[in-house]
């Protein structure tokens, strides 16, 4: 006499089986119970990630308006006004210390049109020699080659940002 999936001579041969199943009952209630805990263990395992991250998310809400401001003072974004040393106590501080600087600053203007404007614009010179904190004037004249009136705005660029 054989069983669906039972060899006789096998040693589990003793052991009851489910009828529906050619699975020993021991193993099929073991099997459960094993998947059990570990369902139980894995939701556990979840609701401590998302406890967690719920967490880490309501923290990054709280922090995240000092963190800007912050970052709002250290770069002068968001309209933040940075408060630098003027040209004036610059020049003081060097002269109370000592450090005033006595060499000479050789300035260099560049005049630039955008690509399509008809426009010469040119610097009236080419360079300007001063000493740290003196004025000086730089002159640049424009002229209109297109035969419309034209109204432009000049811009500045400041290179290199520090100087030796």
């Amino acid at each position: 006499m054989s069983y669906k999936g039972l060899n006789p001579r096998s040693s589990i041969g003793s052991r009851v089986f489910d009828s529906s199943n050619s699975l020993p009952v021991n193993y099929i209630i073991r099997r459960q119970y094993v998947s059990n805990i570990t369902r139980d263990k894995k939701s556990q395992k979840t609701l401590v990630y998302l406890s967690v991250l719920v967490c880490a998310m309501v923290g990054a809400t709280y922090a995240a308006v000092p963190l800007y401001r912050r970052f709002c003072q250290a770069t002068g974004y968001g309209g933040t006004v940075q408060r630098r040393e003027t040209v004036e106590e610059k020049i003081a501080r060097h002269s109370q210390d000592g450090t005033a600087p006595t060499r000479e600053i050789v300035v260099q203007f560049n005049a630039d049109v955008a690509d399509g404007m008809q426009w010469k614009f040119t610097p009236t010179q080419r360079e300007v020699r001063v000493k740290p904190g003196e004025s000086a004037l730089a002159f640049y004249t424009a002229e209109n080659c297109s035969s419309t009136p034209i109204t432009g705005v000049s811009t500045y660029n400041v290179t290199p940002m520090k100087v030796p």
